[in-house]
């Protein structure tokens, strides 16, 4: 279930807050393919599935950066924000690359808001995502986002 922020006070107080998890996703030869174009990163463990079934991790793997990217569409799964005026991904601290995924895996995404501040008229909230691989112990991707949210004036 998606947790909704109405306020930066609601923001402010989710800061220890479990998200929960997303519902799981297969990850396709396609999506990664799709990637592999957008950023022209051919590398034959991503996709060459007959070189890579030989290959160290027996078939082909998700590049790194599309198991981060992940994140992006896992976070509006785990959570959502009313009355806001602009949200901008600030960044990204800590990311790490425990386990390779596996074309064919499902992942699923798990948040957790780790640091929320105000900046300005801002808040500054800091979610773990760690993308989960079905059966296996060690995520694929776990990545502190951060991102600044300015909400609309309160009217009365």
């Amino acid at each position: 279930m998606t947790q909704v922020f109405a306020s930066a006070q609601a923001l402010l107080d989710a800061q220890g807050l479990d998200l929960g998890h997303t519902d799981w996703l297969t990850i396709s030869q396609q999506r990664i393919d799709l990637f592999a174009e957008a950023t022209g990163d051919h590398q034959w463990i991503h996709v060459d599935p007959q070189r890579a079934a030989s290959g160290p991790f027996g078939a082909c793997i998700a590049h790194g950066y599309l198991t981060q990217a992940l994140a992006n569409l896992f976070m509006p799964q785990l959570m959502s924000v009313d009355n806001l005026a602009m949200g901008v991904n600030y960044g990204c601290d800590r990311v790490r690359f425990p386990a390779p995924v596996r074309v064919a895996s499902r992942v699923r995404g798990r948040g957790e808001v780790l640091r929320a501040e105000a900046i300005g008229s801002a808040v500054q909230l800091v979610v773990r995502i760690s993308v989960e691989i079905e059966g296996q112990e060690r995520p694929g991707c776990v990545v502190d986002t951060i991102s600044r949210y300015t909400f609309n004036p309160v009217t009365e």
